[in-house]
Order: structure tokens, then sequence, then C-alpha cells
């Protein structure tokens, strides 16, 4: 795993972070790490976990017939709110 490194510079780099971060530092960022981790490989095992497709809607769609009244019928009231735009 650390086939570049030797045992100095294992020994050197960890000084480092304990002088960086001090000793009670560093089991919460060994923590949040691992945490990190298991989150990675949860979120890699479970690719179904996210749905895209769109939900159902909630209005119950209206029969064909009742569509086609409406389309044929415009409402009374765009009428009267034209004429008292054009006054």
């Amino acid at each position: 795993m650390f086939g570049s490194f030797g045992w100095m510079e294992l020994v050197l780099i960890l000084i480092i972070v304990l002088i960086i971060f001090g000793a009670g530092k560093i089991p919460q960022l060994g923590e949040g790490l691992g945490k990190a981790i298991k989150g990675f490989k949860k979120s890699v095992n479970e690719a179904d976990a996210i749905d895209v497709t769109p939900p159902p809607s909630d209005v119950p769609e209206a029969p064909p017939s009742q569509v086609a009244q409406a389309q044929a019928a415009p409402p009374a009231t765009a009428s009267v709110q034209s004429s008292k735009q054009v006054k």
C-alpha cells in the first residue's frame, strides 16, 4: 500500500499530523473519514435507490367527454374580464 514510503517518511508524516491537528482531533478525523468511506460504499452498492420517474399526479384525470366539453365552451368570466380591459 505504501510502496514508495519508508518507515521514516511515515513517522515524519504522523508527527506533522499530530502537530497540526493535535492528539484530541485525530480520533474525530478518523471517525469522519470512516463515515465518509462507509457512505460512499453504500451509495455505490445502492445504485437503484435514486428514483427518477415522476410521481403520479394527485388530480384524477377527467373522462375524455368532459375534456372535450371544457375545450369547446370558453368560460364566461374570460369575456367579462376582456371587456373591462377594453374600456
